[in-house]
């Protein structure tokens, strides 16, 4: 397959996993917005509506330009290290690491620039975990697969084209 192809198709996945995410926080402020949660597993797990203007636990609170601007950085750096990336199926787990990555900072990048927060609903109540939602999941998900990825699949010499910039 050549490789522009491949890009569109990387492309078309990235964009259907930012419009999944999307969707569940329109589908979110639709339900629960104004509401009380909505129970799923009693006193285990629930959808709470929560606008989140800070980072992950509520951190940088309030500062959406410099996660705006923290978050432009890791995109590009992550799509020039995605692009950089060699070719064949060895790779293709570290490919779909980075196109998590990219899908949820790009979801949570559209609703800091559309409303100066993110919608966060999904809620753990036995440990009071901090609400998060589905472009969270993407980025936690891919940070520990790329931990694995690092530290466990890869050999020393297979990822030493990552975030290796050539001096002139």
């Amino acid at each position: 397959m050549k490789k522009s192809v491949k890009y569109i198709i990387y492309l078309a996945v990235c964009a259907l996993l930012v419009v999944l995410d999307q969707i569940t926080k329109n589908l979110a402020v639709t339900a629960l917005k104004g509401k009380d949660n909505a129970v799923w597993i009693k006193n285990v797990f629930e959808l709470e509506y929560c606008e989140n203007t800070g980072a992950a636990f509520s951190s940088f609170t309030g500062k959406q330009g410099f996660l705006l601007t923290i978050t432009s950085i890791v995109l590009i750096l992550i799509i020039v290290e995605f692009v950089r990336i060699p070719e064949g199926k060895r790779y293709a787990a570290l490919r779909i690491d980075f196109l998590l990555i990219v899908a949820g900072a790009i979801g949570n990048m559209i609703d800091r620039v559309k409303q100066g927060y993110v919608v966060d609903f999904f809620y753990f109540v036995p440990v009071n975990f901090p609400r998060f939602n589905v472009a969270d999941i993407y980025v936690t998900v891919a940070m520990a697969m790329l931990v694995i990825l690092l530290f466990i699949v890869y050999k020393d010499n297979e990822t030493e084209f990552l975030f290796k910039f050539k001096k002139k």
